[in-house]
C-alpha cells in the first residue's frame, strides 16, 4: 500500500478551515489563434495526467485510526470536476483576477477527491485569460514531485498533447485489508510502532512539538534544528491570528531593471548578486508598510525571513542570473533564515547587510540540510515554491516571521495548448500566526510576485504591492549617490 510519509500526514493534521494549506499558481496566458477554452484544456489535462499519478489519487483513512492515511486511486475521477471554468466581467482587471483568486484560495480542498482543482478564468483585459491552480502540499511528496502546473507548459507553441489516456484505477482495499496490513507494518516496523503512539498523541500536544514528532522518523538532525529555532520568539506585526478569508495581489518588475541595480552595486564594490538585489527590494516594500502602520518599533527587532537557497551556483552567480535544472541539482538546496535589515535607513546598507548574510551562510544559521529537505520536499523545477511552503508549516511560527521563496525560471516563452504564458504567480499558503507570504518567480524577463495575507490583519495588501515599485527606485537612486559621492573606484581585475 501506498500510504502517506508522517510529513506528509501532518499537512491533513495540522490543516485547518482558517488554514488550508493550498500551494497554486496564477497565469496569465494570450490566447492562440483558435483561443483556448475549457475543453481544450480539459483533454490537454486528460492526456498529461500520466505524468503525474498522485492527481488522480485520494486520500483514504485507516478504520479507527490506528495508523496513517493511504493513497488510493479515485474509482470515481473525473477531470472535469477538477478542471473548472470562471469568468470576470469584462474588461477584467488585474485587481478584480487578485479578488478571484483570494476567494478561490481561502477555500479547503475536498478531500474525499484528490487534493486539486484547476479553474480556467476568462473575460480579462485584452483579451487574455488566467489559469489558477490549487494543490495541498500533501502532494509535493518527493524528489520527482510535479505540480500540475508545470505538466501544461510546453517550450514550443506546437506541442503534442500527449498519448491518448488509458489509466484504469485499482480497485480500493476494504477496512479489513487496510486494518490488517496496518497492524502488520506496525509489529515488523517498530518504529513505525513508536511514531504511531506519538500520532495518537498529537491532539495533546501543541506548536511545533506536535509537527517535530511527525518528522523525527526522517531525520533527528533536522527536528534538532527545529528545536532550537522554535526558541526564536521575535514580535512581530506579522504575526496574528489568521481568518478564513484571504487577499491576494500581483505585481510585475523587469528583470533588467533589477540586474542594472546589480551591475550599480559593483561600482561602488559592492559584489550582491541578483537574488541579494531582490531580497533588499522586498526589504524596501516591507519596511515602508512597517512604517505606514507606525510600527517604529519592530524596525529595531529581528524581522526573519524563511529563504529556501540554491548551493549549485557559486556566489557570484547564485540566485536567477541562470535557470537551475533543479530536477539534476534540487539536492543541493537548502533553506536559510535570513534577517531582513528593515531597520536600515539607507537602501544601500541594507543592501550590504543582505549580500554579507547571503554570502556567508553560516551552517549555524542553516536549519536544514539539503540531505533532510529531500525527505519533506518535491524539487520539480515548477514546485520549488511548495518546497517554502511545506518547510514554513514544519516550523514554530516564532522562528520566522514571513516565508520568501524565490524560484528561477526559465527565460524564454512557455505555452499550454498554443498559447503563450505572459505572467506567473506563485500563491504560498499561510501558517498559523503569520498573516504575509511572498512566491517570486523570474520568467521571460520579468520577476511575478505574489503576495498572499489574511484579509482582516493586512487590509492594505495594495500598499506592500505598490512598495516593490518605490524600493527599486529608492535603492537606483541611493546607489547613484553612493558612487557621486566616493567618486571614481580603483578596481583590480584578476588576469
Amino acid at each position: 500500500m501506498d500510504r502517506l510519509s508522517s510529513l506528509d500526514a501532518s499537512f491533513l493534521y495540522i490543516e485547518t478551515e482558517e488554514a488550508p494549506l493550498n500551494v497554486g499558481t496564477v497565469s496569465i496566458f494570450e490566447p492562440a489563434e483558435g483561443g483556448l477554452d475549457h475543453e481544450k484544456l480539459v483533454n490537454l489535462i486528460r492526456r498529461r495526467l500520466a505524468f503525474v499519478p498522485r492527481y488522480r489519487q485520494r486520500v483514504k483513512d485507516v478504520p479507527l485510526g490506528i495508523f496513517r492515511p493511504i493513497w488510493v486511486d479515485d474509482t470515481s475521477f473525473d477531470v472535469s470536476f477538477h478542471v473548472r471554468r470562471s469568468a470576470l466581467p469584462k474588461p477584467g482587471s488585474p485587481a478584480q483576477l487578485d479578488e478571484l483568486v483570494a476567494r478561490l484560495m481561502s477555500r479547503p480542498l475536498d478531500r474525499s477527491r484528490p487534493l486539486w482543482e484547476m479553474y480556467l478564468i476568462e473575460g480579462l483585459e485584452q483579451g487574455r485569460l488566467a489559469i489558477v491552480t490549487k494543490s495541498h502540499e500533501a502532494l509535493v511528496d518527493g524528489l520527482a514531485a510535479l505540480d500540475i502546473s508545470q505538466v501544461i507548459l510546453d517550450s514550443q507553441e506546437h506541442a503534442p498533447a500527449g498519448p491518448p489516456d488509458s489509466w484504469r484505477p485499482h480497485q480500493e482495499p476494504s477496512s479489513i485489508e487496510l486494518v490488517s496490513a496496518s497492524v502488520t507494518e506496525i509489529l515488523t516496523h517498530p518504529a513505525a510502532a513508536a511514531e504511531m503512539a506519538v500520532d495518537t498523541a498529537r491532539d495533546a500536544v501543541s506548536g511545533v512539538q506536535a509537527i517535530m514528532s511527525n518528522v523525527v522518523t526522517s531525520s533527528f538532525e533536522a527536528a534538532s534544528g527545529l528545536v532550537s529555532l522554535a526558541r526564536f520568539g521575535a514580535k512581530s506585526p506579522l504575526k496574528a491570528k489568521l481568518g478564513a478569508q484571504r487577499r491576494f495581489s500581483s505585481v510585475d518588475l523587469d528583470l533588467e531593471s533589477l540586474r542594472a541595480l546589480k551591475r550599480e552595486a559593483a561600482e561602488i564594490n559592492i559584489e550582491a548578486n541578483l537574488n541579494d538585489v531582490i531580497l533588499t527590494v522586498v526589504t524596501g516594500a516591507l519596511r515602508t508598510w512597517l512604517m505606514r502602520h507606525d510600527a517604529a518599533s519592530a524596525l529595531h527587532e529581528r524581522f526573519r525571513a524563511l529563504v529556501p537557497v540554491s548551493m549549485d551556483d557559486a556566489p557570484s552567480s547564485s540566485g536567477i542570473d541562470q535557470y537551475v535544472d533543479l530536477d539534476s541539482q534540487g539536492r543541493n538546496i537548502n533553506a536559510y533564515l535570513v534577517d531582513l535589515p528593515v531597520g536600515e535607513f539607507d537602501p544601500v546598507d541594507r543592501l550590504v547587510s543582505v549580500t554579507e548574510q547571503m554570502a556567508v551562510l553560516d551552517p549555524s544559521n542553516e536549519f536544514m540540510g539539503a540531505g533532510a529537505l529531500v525527505e519533506i520536499a518535491g524539487f520539480g523545477p515548477a514546485t520549488l515554491h511548495a518546497l517554502g511552503a511545506r518547510v514554513a508549516s514544519t516550523l514554530s511560527r516564532r522562528a520566522y516571521d514571513i516565508t520568501v521563496t524565490n524560484v528561477p525560471g526559465p527565460q524564454h516563452a512557455l505555452y499550454a495548448a498554443g498559447s503563450r504564458m505572459i505572467a506567473t504567480y506563485p500563491c504560498i499558503p499561510l501558517v498559523p500566526g503569520q498573516v504575509l507570504s511572498l512566491g517570486l518567480t523570474s520568467y521571460d524577463g520579468a520577476l511575478h510576485i505574489g503576495l498572499m495575507s489574511d484579509r482582516d490583519a493586512v487590509s492594505d495588501l495594495d500598499r506592500i504591492s505598490r512598495g516593490f515599485e518605490e524600493s527599486l527606485i529608492g535603492l537606483n537612486a541611493a546607489l547613484k549617490q553612493r558612487r557621486f559621492r566616493q567618486g571614481p573606484q580603483l578596481r583590480v581585475v584578476s588576469s
